[in-house]
């Protein structure tokens, strides 16, 4: 049996390759530059980037723009009063709007832009509302996730742009588990390629959803992830394509668990491979793949730092201690994290001659 799983998961890495040469993959980073761009007394937890503005939402209703081009403040907002409570832990874009969502009941979420307008387009009241992450597949549709109100987890899905809301019912998806929630660490559990979304549960069970057509009908797969306690499970989610995946997590009260920490699949999220076990680094709160690497480099980030990976999370090396929640990539070589009190731009460095 052992032999049989060893020659899978030869099998699984060879097909991996084959994507990554397909797209000329030809850097490795050893370093990364960290450059704070913005300070504010502030826990930010989810982050977008345009080519224009850098659009952040955090604690204490607090939310922002900063421009891409200089690292200027376009527009500071808040929701709320300045001791409020709120915490906008996910946040998405279109072409035309931005939108925040707000953490605890009541969940709000307001459309917003840097010009400092904002409107209401959806509130839920219950005491076990709690949203985690949002997504939009393009200008009209997108899709935020929470925790279970009833037998299912949350999921709201708008059709027009952001105008309007509407939650599914529980009888359109799989019934949740004892147990089962999800981590509103950086507004990354849930991941889009094309038509196809996926998201990661967490808590005693991990589990992960999948619809191939933008949430009519759902699919749920077990994880082979660290799970079992509130604190444990799948924390940070993204594919790079609509078969090449990896979840990250473990528990954030150990932080140097990582047993099962770091999961990869090959597949679409229906199986999926136990990465780097027993190896460093540890609970992640946000996982990325480098763009443009063919799913090799992966850069995953949290409160005990930034570590990559140029081998599809088979080995992995730390960069910096520099602690963050969460990263968005501009390119290859540039992204913007943000944490507690900031946001920086990394600027990632390739392996020189002498270093090889």
């Amino acid at each position: 049996m052992k032999r049989f799983s060893a020659l899978l998961f030869l099998l699984f890495l060879t097909a991996c390759v084959n994507v990554a040469q397909q797209e000329n993959v030809a850097h490795e980073f050893s370093s990364v530059t960290v450059e704070d761009i913005f300070n504010k007394s502030v826990s930010i937890r989810a982050l977008n980037v345009t080519p224009n503005h850098i659009f952040y939402a955090g604690s204490q209703g607090q939310f922002g723009y900063l421009n891409t081009a200089d690292h200027s403040v376009a527009f500071l907002g808040r929701i709320g009063a300045q001791d409020t409570e709120t915490e906008f832990r996910a946040i998405g874009s279109t072409e035309e709007s931005d939108f925040i969502l707000s953490a605890g009941s009541p969940a709000q979420l307001y459309k917003v832009n840097y010009f400092g307008k904002r409107k209401l387009v959806y509130e839920e009241k219950n005491e076990k509302v709690f949203y985690d992450a949002m997504a939009f597949w393009n200008n009209e549709e997108g899709i935020a996730i929470g925790d279970p109100t009833d037998d299912c987890m949350s999921v709201i899905i708008t059709n027009d742009g952001g105008e309007t809301w509407e939650k599914l019912p529980c009888s359109q998806l799989p019934k949740a588990l004892k147990g089962e929630a999800a981590f509103a660490a950086s507004n990354s559990n849930i991941s889009i390629v094309g038509d196809k979304v996926w998201f990661v549960s967490g808590g005693e069970q991990s589990r992960i959803y999948s619809s191939k057509n933008k949430g009519k009908t759902w699919e749920v797969y077990n994880l082979p992830i660290a799970k079992g306690k509130p604190t444990t499970g799948a924390y940070s989610l993204d594919f790079y394509n609509q078969n090449i995946g990896i979840a990250f997590g473990g528990d954030y009260t150990r932080p140097e668990y990582n047993f099962n920490n770091k999961i990869f699949t090959n597949d679409g999220g229906e199986t999926w491979e136990v990465i780097a076990k027993n190896r460093k680094p540890g609970y992640r709160s946000c996982v990325k793949f480098v763009p443009n690497s063919g799913g090799k480099e992966i850069v995953a980030i949290g409160f005990e730092g930034i570590a990559y990976s140029a081998d599809y999370g088979q080995t992995w090396k730390q960069l910096s201690d520099e602690p963050f929640y969460t990263i968005a990539f501009v390119n290859e070589f540039v992204a913007y994290a943000a944490g507690d009190k900031r946001i920086s731009k990394l600027t990632f460095m390739e392996k020189t001659p002498a270093e090889e």
